[in-house]
């Protein structure tokens, strides 16, 4: 972070300064373990415990300030605020605005129900070959993550990239107001966290936020594939640069699309077009789905004026989206795990089992889909469960592996779907899904693994695959 008084500091936030007026020299956090020397600890209360509870091993790591929402018992400067992450919020604004005053920051804003991590991820591997560039770890992109990446630059730093996702409708509007964002990213909208917004219409309008409030001299990057993202173009005032793989993509003199999509268990290729020129695409990254990420970051670096050809480059190299998301794990014995265990939502999901069959078939080797809950789909969940048990079905997934009560209903559709009922099995737990799987596989089976962090098996898939 920059260098601030804390007087500075507390005046951003509209707190009040007890002791010193100290400078900061280090970064803020708001987990006590990652306190550096000179840091600020800002002390909050969370789902799980409270920040006010590691104040003293905030300060014996060597924070400089504590910012808390109420007294403290040590004798160190400190700052009460009403509310730590509104506090938060208005100081990571203020940073963005001192820099963007001091250096030459362009930030980026990424939103969408899938593919915001693979994107940023894409994004931080080109970009980061033009100049500083700061992108946030693992997926923080709530009130508390998103400020915390912001608060990462300094006056070196050229490129920010940020995530921003919503649990209810205004969420991305308040991201967006402390970010101003030069470019804003919509990738798809889909049923992810329907349950919280309450439906595909509410996600639609919570995704708009973003573009909504670009100024003219900014850029929209809209997936012209999606009905609901090509909408929003009317809702914006900015240049609008478009990306897909929809062939009518081709009549926007502008727009990077792409054909020729294929995928199999080496990686992911297809040919990039823009205007009348056109590149390779080959990819490490597994999933034909992964192309519209691509896609996505390949406009920004246009819309930036940086050269497809060495974006293109740099995605050539990167070697996973994201751990977790469809990771190649190779344990041994001539079996390949494919961990993507790390997020879904129905739409991911989909994709990740039409990738699973044509990458098998291609190999000719046994396809084996490992399914646990997706999250947050309120009263959608049973709905969209059971119509990816019928999925899994359909693309001719050859042995199906349901894991827990939220999962059942991908179990039963499959079960009743055809005569595919004696290649679908449920269990409880992910234990039992690893004793089955374990006195089960044998050489040449790909097995995916894919559901919500909560269902826990994204450290089965790592167990099955030998990390």
């Amino acid at each position: 972070m920059l260098r601030m008084l804390a007087s500075e500091i507390a005046a951003v936030t509209g707190g009040v300064l007890q002791g010193a007026d100290v400078e900061v020299t280090g970064s803020v956090e708001t987990d006590s373990r990652l306190v550096t020397p000179g840091g600020v600890f800002f002390a909050m209360p969370g789902e799980v415990t409270d920040g006010h509870r590691f104040i003293g091993t905030a300060i014996e790591a060597g924070a400089a300030l504590i910012v808390a929402e109420r007294p403290i018992e040590h004798d160190v400067p400190h700052i009460l605020v009403d509310q730590g992450v509104v506090a938060l919020g208005a100081l990571a604004a203020e940073v963005i605005r001192l820099v963007r005053e001091r250096g030459e920051l362009t930030v980026i804003g990424i939103t969408g129900s899938n593919g915001k991590t693979t994107t940023k991820n894409m994004l931080q591997a080109i970009l980061e070959q033009h100049g500083p560039t700061v992108s946030p770890v693992k997926s923080f992109n709530n009130e508390v993550g998103a400020p915390m990446t912001m608060l990462r630059i300094d006056e070196a730093t050229r490129y920010l990239v940020l995530e921003m996702g919503a649990s209810v409708e205004g969420d991305i509007a308040r991201l967006t107001a402390m970010a101003h964002p030069d470019l804003g990213v919509v990738l798809k909208v889909g049923l992810a966290h329907a349950g919280e917004f309450g439906g595909v219409e509410a996600t639609t309008r919570a995704k708009t936020e973003m573009v909504a409030d670009l100024g003219e001299d900014d850029v929209a990057v809209l997936n012209r594939d999606d009905e609901r993202v090509a909408g929003m173009a009317a809702a914006t005032r900015a240049r609008v640069a478009w990306f897909g793989t929809d062939p009518g993509a081709a009549d926007e003199p502008t727009a990077v699309w792409a054909d020729g999509v294929d995928s199999t268990l080496e990686g992911t290729v297809a040919t990039v077009h823009r205007g009348g020129e056109q590149w390779p695409l080959r990819m490490r990254i597994l999933g034909e789905h992964h192309v519209m990420n691509a896609l996505a970051a390949l406009t920004v670096a246009d819309a930036l004026g940086i050269e497809l050809a060495g974006a293109i480059d740099a995605l050539a190299h990167l070697e996973r989206a994201e751990r977790g998301r469809m990771e190649l794990l190779e344990p041994g014995g001539g079996v390949t795990v494919i961990n993507d265990a790390y997020n879904a939502s129905p739409d991911s999901t989909a994709a990740a089992l039409r990738s699973l069959a044509h990458m098998t078939r291609q190999a000719g080797r046994r396809s084996i889909a490992v399914l646990g809950e997706m999250a947050e789909l309120g009263p959608h969940a049973v709905e969209e469960h059971d119509r990816l048990g019928r999925l899994a079905v359909r693309v001719r997934i050859d042995r199906l592996v349901v894991v827990g009560e939220g999962a059942k209903a991908i179990h039963d559709a499959a079960e009743l779907e055809s005569s595919f009922g004696q290649e679908t099995t449920w269990v409880a737990t992910a234990d039992e899904a690893e004793a089955l799987l374990r006195g089960e596989l044998v050489e040449g089976d790909v097995v995916l693994f894919k559901s919500s962090n909560v269902s826990g098996l994204q450290a089965l898939a790592e167990r099955i695959g030998g990390r």
